[in-house]
């Protein structure tokens, strides 16, 4: 009995201290990349990390664009 309330109390300290995970873009590039690796001779799966990887470069260059547009293209 002792063994699963420690157990518990210890699933408890890891999932209050668990980080949320910011994934934009990663969803919609796994998708993608892993569409294309499927068809690039069966790596989907390698494909869905790298397309993660890259979908998440690309919407973090976003968000970041629209913080800070350039002068040229505000009116």
């Amino acid at each position: 009995m002792k063994s699963i309330v420690a157990f518990c109390l210890l699933a408890l300290a890891f999932a209050g201290a668990a980080a949320p995970a910011d994934a934009k873009g990663c969803i919609k590039g796994a998708v993608v990349g892993g569409v294309a690796g499927h068809y690039a001779g069966h790596h989907a799966l390698l494909g869905a990390a790298a397309g993660c990887i890259v979908g998440h470069h690309k919407a973090k260059k976003h968000d970041k664009a629209m913080q800070n547009p350039s002068p040229d293209t505000a009116h």
